[in-house]
C-alpha cells in the first residue's frame, strides 16, 4: 500500500464509506494517515472521591453504597447509584440503561469514569463508563484516539481503518537524513505517524507529535523562502503616482489617523510608487485601524487607472467591506465603481460581475476566494489586499498573474504574535506595525466570572439594551453534543429569548446557515432590529457594529487567548463604554490564571507574550489559537521553540550542497497553500 493509493484500497472500505471519508477531505491513504486525532481518551490512575473536581473527566474507584435504584418516568428509565468514602460522596446516574441493575451490585467495587459535575452542591457523574478493577487495569495509561467525524462515520470505524492502513510498515519513505534527525532529536517519520494515532504512552505520542509539527513548520518555512525568491526581485510594471484624493480622505475623516497609521500608509504608498512589487504585511491589534489604510491603497490604484481587489475571509465581512467602502467613496465624491463577488451570488449576478471586472468598469473588487476562480478575468489588476486567513501564496499570485499581471500584495493581520515569530512566518513580506489605538477609543472593561454570575450578566445586558445598546453572546458550538458539556447556539438563543422576555429580540448566527440568512441577520443587527446576537465564532473577524457594547463569551476556557482577544474586539468600536464578560465553567487554577491575562490587559501583543510564557510543550491539548495558519497539529504559540528550530533547519538545508530538497515528499498540507 502506498500513500497515493485511494482509500478504497483499504479492506472494508466500500463506495458508501469512501464518500463519508471524502466529506472529511480523506481520499487517499496519505490523507488518512495525516488525519490526526483531535483528542485522546486517557485512562489515567483512578483518584479518590476527595480529589474529584467539577468540570473534569476522571476515573474513580469505589464500592456501591446502598441499593441500585431504578425508576421510570414516561419513556425514560433512570438508574442511580452512589459511592461513599470518608465523608465524601458521588452520585451516579444513567438514562435508559435498565440492564445496569443486573451489572452493578451493591457492596461491589468498580471503577467509574466520566465527567464530574456539581448539582445542588453534590458531585455527580452522568453516564459514566463502568469497569471491573481488572479490566480497567488493562487499559490504564493508554491513550485512545478521538477523531473529528461526519454524520454516518463513527470513531470506531475510523480507528479500524487507521489500524489497517498502519499494519503495513513504512508506507512513507523517511526523507530526513539520519544525522539531521539526530541533531534535532526528531523521531523517524513512520514511528511518528504510528504514535500520533495509537501511542503506546504519552511520552511516545509527544515524540511523534513533535516530529510531525516540525515537518509542518519546515515545509511552510521552505515554501515561504521559495516564494520570497520568486517575488523579492519582481519588477513593478504599474505606473502609480500619489493622488490628492487620499490626502483629502485622511484630512476629512471624522477621526484623525494615528501617527502609526500615517507611518504605515507612507510605507505602502512608497512601495506602490516604487520600481519593485510590494509584498507587505500590516500587523496591528484589534481596532487599530488597519482597514482604512488598506482602503487608501485601493483608492490610490483605482485613481491611477488600475484595479484593486480585497479578499475577505467570510461573505458577511466581504459584504460589510463593500457597503462601507461604497459609502466612503460617495461621501467624498470619489467616482470609483466598487464590485462585490462572492460564492453565494446567483449565476446571473456573477456573470454581470465578471463582465464588469473584465472590461475594467469595476475598479475596486471586494469578495471571498471567488476572486481567484477560473472564470474571473481582470482588466488591469495592480493590488490585492488579503488577510492572514487567506495566506496569499505563489498559487494565488500565479492565478492573478494569468488574469492580467503580477499585482502588489498587502496582507492584513490582527493576530498579535511576537515579532520574532512574525519574521519567521511572514519571511517573504516586509512588515509594518500599527502599534497605536485611535485616541477616541474607550478601553473595554473586562471581567472573568464563573457560571454563578450568569443571571447578574443577563440583568446587566437588559440594562444596556434599555439604554439603546446591543450585545453579543458567543457559544462554542451550534448544537448540543453528547461528548461536550458546553453551551450551544441554538438552545442558548431559545433560552435567552425566554429569559429576556418581550421587547428584546434575540437571534442567532452560525456557520451552517445559508449565506442569505447570515446577511439578513447581520443587516438586522446592524439596524438594531436585533438587540442580542447569539453566535459562534463566525463573527470573530472584522464585524463592525459600533452600537454593540457587551460581549459575553460562554465557556471562555475553550478558546485560545488570541481568539478571545479577537472576539472582544467586536465591541468598543463606538463612542459608548463597552464591556467583555468571560464566562468560564472551569474552576481550574490554570484556567483562571490564563483568562486573567485578558482581564488585566486589552493589549493584544502583551496578551500573546503572556500566553507564550504560560503555555509549554506539555500543554498538548491546550486550546488552539484561531486565525493565523491552519496547521493540522502545530500551534505557533505552544510550539514556538519547534518553529524556531524548523527555521534554523531550513537555513541549513537550503545552504547544504546536496539534492535533499528535490526528494521532499509532496504532502497535501499547510505548505500546499503556498507552493
Amino acid at each position: 500500500m502506498r500513500e497515493a493509493d485511494a482509500i478504497r484500497s483499504i479492506k472494508g472500505i466500500g463506495e458508501k464509506t469512501e464518500k463519508l471519508f471524502a466529506k472529511l477531505g480523506i481520499r487517499s491513504v496519505g490523507d488518512l494517515l495525516r488525519y490526526y486525532p483531535r483528542d485522546y481518551e486517557e485512562y489515567a490512575q483512578p483518584v479518590s472521591l476527595a480529589e474529584l473536581k467539577p468540570g473534569k473527566k476522571a476515573a474513580v474507584a469505589g464500592r456501591i453504597a446502598g441499593k441500585v435504584g431504578v425508576r421510570s418516568t414516561g419513556r425514560l428509565t433512570v438508574v442511580t447509584a452512589a459511592l461513599k468514602e470518608e465523608g465524601q460522596s458521588l452520585s451516579l446516574t444513567w438514562y435508559n440503561m435498565p440492564f445496569l441493575r443486573n451489572t452493578i451490585a451493591s457492596g461491589s467495587c468498580y471503577i467509574f469514569r466520566g465527567m464530574v459535575t456539581e448539582k445542588k452542591g453534590r458531585l455527580t457523574m452522568e453516564h459514566p463508563e463502568v469497569f471491573t478493577p481488572e479490566k480497567y487495569g488493562e487499559m490504564l495509561h493508554t491513550l485512545n484516539p478521538i477523531y473529528g467525524l461526519t454524520k454516518g462515520l463513527t470513531n470506531k470505524l475510523v480507528v479500524k481503518t487507521m489500524h489497517q492502513a498502519l499494519e503495513e510498515k513504512e508506507i512513507v519513505q523517511e526523507y530526513l537524513p539520519e544525522d539531521f534527525r539526530s541533531h534535532y532529536h526528531l523521531a523517524e517519520y513512520n514511528f511518528a505517524i504510528s504514535e500520533i494515532h495509537f501511542p503506546r504512552d504519552k511520552m511516545n505520542m509527544l515524540l511523534g507529535r513533535r516530529r510531525l509539527v516540525f515537518d509542518e513548520f519546515l515545509f511552510f518555512i521552505l515554501a515561504v523562502r521559495m516564494m520570497k525568491e520568486k517575488t523579492q526581485d519582481a519588477v513593478s510594471h504599474f505606473n502609480i503616482k500619489p493622488v490628492w484624493e487620499t490626502e483629502n480622505v485622511i484630512e476629512n475623516l471624522p477621526y484623525p489617523l494615528t501617527n502609526a497609521q500615517r507611518r504605515v500608509w507612507g510605507e505602502i504608498e512608497r512601495d506602490m510608487t516604487g520600481h519593485s512589487l510590494m509584498s507587505r504585511l500590516v500587523q496591528g491589534d484589534v481596532g487599530s485601524g488597519k482597514t482604512i489604510v488598506a482602503v487608501l491603497a485601493l483608492i490610490s490604484v483605482a485613481l491611477n487607472g488600475y484595479q484593486g481587489a480585497m479578499m475577505a475571509p467570510t461573505e458577511v465581512l466581504a459584504r460589510q467591506h463593500y457597503d462601507s467602502i461604497t459609502r466612503l467613496l460617495e461621501e467624498y465624491g470619489i467616482k470609483i465603481k466598487v464590485e462585490l463577488l462572492t460564492g453565494s451570488m446567483s449565476a446571473k449576478e456573477k456573470r454581470r460581475a465578471y463582465d464588469r471586472i473584465e472590461c475594467g468598469y469595476a475598479r475596486i473588487i471586494i469578495g471571498t476566494h471567488a476572486l481567484i476562480q477560473d472564470r474571473v478575468y481582470y482588466d488591469c489588476l495592480a493590488l490585492v489586499v488579503t488577510d492572514e486567513q487567506h495566506r496569499f501564496g505563489v498559487k494565488q499570485r500565479e492565478a492573478f498573474a494569468r488574469k492580467g499581471g503580477m499585482p502588489h500584495v498587502l496582507v492584513m493581520s490582527a493576530t498579535p504574535i511576537p515579532r520574532t515569530l512574525a519574521i519567521i512566518l511572514y519571511g517573504d513580506l516586509d512588515i509594518s506595525v500599527i502599534d497605536e489605538l485611535p485616541a477616541n477609543r474607550l478601553p473595554i472593561k473586562n471581567c472573568v466570572v464563573d457560571t454563578s454570575y450568569r443571571n447578574t450578566a443577563y440583568t446587566f445586558m437588559k440594562k444596556q439594551v434599555r439604554e439603546g445598546r446591543q450585545c453579543y453572546v458567543i457559544c462554542p458550538m451550534v448544537e448540543e453534543s453528547e461528548q461536550l458539556e458546553v453551551e450551544n447556539v441554538l438552545d442558548y438563543a431559545a433560552m435567552l429569548q425566554e429569559e429576556m422576555g418581550e421587547g428584546i429580540v434575540v437571534s442567532c448566527l452560525h456557520g451552517r446557515m445559508r449565506q442569505a440568512e447570515k446577511d439578513d441577520i447581520m443587516e438586522r443587527f446592524g439596524r438594531c432590529e436585533i438587540q442580542i446576537l447569539v453566535s459562534t465564532t463566525v463573527i470573530e473577524v472584522g464585524i463592525d457594529v459600533p452600537n454593540a457594547t457587551v460581549m459575553m463569551i460562554e465557556n471562555a476556557e475553550r478558546f485560545g487567548l488570541a481568539q478571545l482577544h479577537q472576539l472582544r474586539g467586536r465591541v468598543g468600536r463606538g463612542k459608548h463604554q463597552s464591556y467583555c464578560i468571560f464566562m468560564s465553567s472551569s474552576k481550574a487554577k490554570e484556567t483562571r490564571e490564563r483568562l486573567n491575562i485578558l482581564n488585566e490587559s486589552n493589549d493584544g501583543f502583551k496578551i500573546a507574550s503572556e500566553d507564550l510564557r504560560l503555555r509549554g510543550p506539555g500543554d498538548l491539548f491546550g486550546i488552539r489559537q484561531s486565525g493565523m495558519m491552519d496547521f493540522k497539529l502545530g500551534d505557533v504559540f505552544q510550539d514556538a521553540k519547534v518553529l524556531k528550530m524548523a527555521n534554523e533547519a531550513a537555513d541549513l538545508l537550503l545552504n547544504a550542497e546536496n539534492d535533499w530538497l528535490k526528494n521532499l515528499p509532496k504532502h497535501e498540507g499547510t505548505s500546499s497553500v503556498i507552493i
